[in-house]
């Protein structure tokens, strides 16, 4: 694993249905982000936050809300994004909302096609955000990033890294999905996406989830986690936008880091969603920072 890492702040709700998820980046440097990751001896470098159209809180337009901000923000990610794999650094997105995967992910996914490395996306969430503009019951686009990184959405957003589409669904693993709208449910199921919902975790545990969704990585692969906060349940983290009942534990969540950990293949890192106007006393960016820090290493017992 890479250990010069960089932050890149992207302060914005754009895509969200709820508003603060713009304060997200400031909160997990509160909890300590920088230090944490430093005491596992990484050279970190906190490039601060990105700039962007202010969220105008409009209706959808032809079923999409602030398309043309949403672009904006995720253009300026993607290239933030890019900057960063181009100097051999791990870049960790601190969001900010979903909707700002699609710059970060087709920043690596060009990164990956320059290098000739495979890809692999593990998607960890409550929600598949797999939704169009014809199936979105509210046009909020953090809804939407899975389905426009696989070529599904307006051009604006699809050929942000240069590549329609910029991943193949078989590059990508969901983990802890456990809401998805009707439509969408259909869609995912034709698009063949491989899902660990939270039934499959129950029945199966978390570390078969995870054996299968890390499956088959080898030293050309790049794997991108995109990690979405709702993924926990709302008991250890209340502050996000759209919580859902029954997600995994805290100790669930820290096996799945581990074993990313384990792979020594991460080489690049999204935080999103966490709203900390809905948290309660900076809890859940503690509980993020704590969880990051089981991606760079932290176990709960030494290991041989």
């Amino acid at each position: 694993m890479q250990h010069q890492v960089s932050l890149i702040g992207a302060p914005t709700d754009i895509g969200a249905g709820t508003r603060g998820a713009s304060m997200g980046p400031e909160a997990l440097r509160v909890a300590q982000l920088v230090t944490t990751l430093q005491a596992h001896g990484l050279e970190v470098q906190d490039r601060g936050n990105l700039h962007g159209p202010a969220n105008p809180w409009q209706p959808p337009e032809d079923g999409y809300r602030h398309l043309a901000e949403v672009v904006a923000w995720n253009q300026t990610l993607h290239d933030a994004v890019y900057a960063e794999l181009q100097l051999g650094r791990l870049p960790i997105v601190l969001g900010g909302d979903h909707c700002l995967a699609i710059g970060s992910i087709s920043a690596v996914a060009r990164h990956c096609r320059e290098a000739g490395k495979k890809l692999r996306v593990i998607w960890l969430d409550a929600h598949a955000d797999f939704n169009t503009n014809a199936l979105t019951p509210s046009g909020n686009i953090h809804g939407m990033p899975v389905a426009c990184l696989c070529g599904h959405g307006p051009a604006a957003l699809t050929g942000i890294g240069g590549h329609t589409p910029a991943i193949q669904p078989s590059w990508v693993r969901q983990v802890g999905i456990r809401s998805v709208d009707a439509g969408e449910k259909r869609f995912v199921h034709a698009q063949d996406l491989e899902v660990f919902d939270m039934r499959y975790i129950d029945e199966m545990g978390m570390r078969s989830a995870m054996d299968l969704a890390l499956a088959g990585l080898d030293a050309d692969t790049h794997l991108h986690v995109s990690f979405d906060v709702d993924f926990l349940d709302p008991d250890i983290a209340p502050g996000v936008g759209t919580t859902v009942r029954g997600g995994p534990t805290y100790r669930e969540a820290q096996l799945c880091m581990e074993m990313i950990a384990d792979t020594g293949r991460m080489a690049s890192l999204d935080v999103m969603e966490l709203n900390p106007a809905l948290d309660e006393r900076n809890r859940t960016a503690e509980v993020a920072v704590d969880l990051i820090e089981s991606l760079f290493g932290k176990s709960t017992l030494m290991r041989k």
